[in-house]
Formats: structure tokens, C-alpha cells, sequence
């Protein structure tokens, strides 16, 4: 029997052959011209598992998820503390429940606020408050602390892997080369 490798989704997967160069290897004999590909989407998605993983470990004591997180930091980052909850679905290319959802429950917590804009009725902002303001520069000292998950791939190497990904959202028609 193989020794077994636990994964932060539950599972147990072998150590050894690697489970991605194994389902390449399946790949190839079965359809070689979209084996590349298949390794490529299932390399980047295991990534992200791992690094929601490490980065949620981080933000656990803090009482955020990094949905969370990314709400108050981006609230955070404005002039005034405010945005049109629209807005913030834009910026942190979420589905405008999925912000609702998280403001609602920043806001139960007492670190954002809701209200109609005095401009425009229609439109719901959000506010950061002052013990939410607090709770965001906590968690990204400890995030920056914790080199976002990835302390032992050097500076040079994650620039790689943005540009990289970069060019995965140019060839889905995300971005556009000049963007």
C-alpha cells in the first residue's frame, strides 16, 4: 500500500506518482493534443485548494474568511471607507450575492456598515468601520507575516506565475493584451 498524503478538501491522495502527472500520463495515451491543457487547469485549480487552504489558516484567528478579508481591505484601501456594494462585486469579481452575503456578515459583526446612498436611493453603500478598519490592517500584518502562504517561492518566481496567469486571462477573453 502507498502512503497516503492527507488534503486540506478531506480526501487522501497517494504521494507518489504525483496525481497530476499521473492523469497527464492518462491523458497522453487517450488524447495527447489536450493533455497539456488538462494539466495546466488541474495544476492551477489544486493550486488555488492549497493556497485558499494556507491563507484561510492565516485569517482563521482573525475570524475571517478571505472572501471576508478581501471586503474589508478593499474598503479599507478607499478615500472614505465607502463603495457601492455594485462596485465591490466589480472589484472583487464576485456575483453581487456573493457581496451582499459577506457585507451582511461583516456588518453583523459590527465592522461594516449599510446604508442607501443620500445620491441615489437605488444604490446600497458600504462602510467600513473603525473596529473593521482595525481587524483589516491586523489580518494583512499577518498575512504579509505569513508571506500570503508562499514564503519559500521567491519574489522573482511569483511575478512569473502573475504574468503567467495573466496570459490565461488574456486567451479567455478577461483582459485584452494592452490592459
Amino acid at each position: 500500500m502507498r502512503d497516503q498524503v492527507k488534503t486540506p478538501y478531506g480526501g487522501a491522495v497517494p504521494d507518489t506518482p504525483d496525481p497530476i502527472s499521473e492523469a497527464h500520463r492518462q491523458w497522453s495515451a487517450r488524447w495527447p493534443e489536450h493533455a497539456d491543457r488538462m494539466a495546466a487547469v488541474t495544476s492551477v485549480m489544486r493550486a488555488q485548494q492549497l493556497l485558499l487552504s494556507r491563507i484561510e489558516a492565516v485569517l482563521k484567528p482573525h475570524g475571517l474568511t478571505f472572501a471576508a478579508y478581501e471586503a474589508l481591505r478593499l474598503l479599507a484601501f478607499t478615500r472614505t471607507g465607502t463603495m457601492p456594494m455594485g462596485k465591490m462585486g466589480t472589484r472583487l469579481m464576485v456575483h453581487p450575492a456573493s457581496v451582499t452575503n459577506v457585507i451582511g456578515r461583516l456588518e453583523r459583526r459590527g465592522l461594516v456598515g449599510r446604508a442607501p446612498s443620500p445620491d441615489d436611493r437605488r444604490v446600497v453603500l458600504a462602510t467600513i468601520t473603525p473596529a473593521g478598519r482595525d481587524l483589516a490592517e491586523e489580518a494583512t500584518a499577518a498575512l504579509n507575516d505569513a508571506a500570503f502562504g508562499i514564503a519559500a517561492l521567491p519574489a522573482e518566481r511569483a511575478a512569473e506565475i502573475t504574468a503567467a496567469l495573466r496570459a490565461v486571462r488574456v486567451s479567455v477573453g478577461e483582459l485584452s493584451d494592452d490592459q
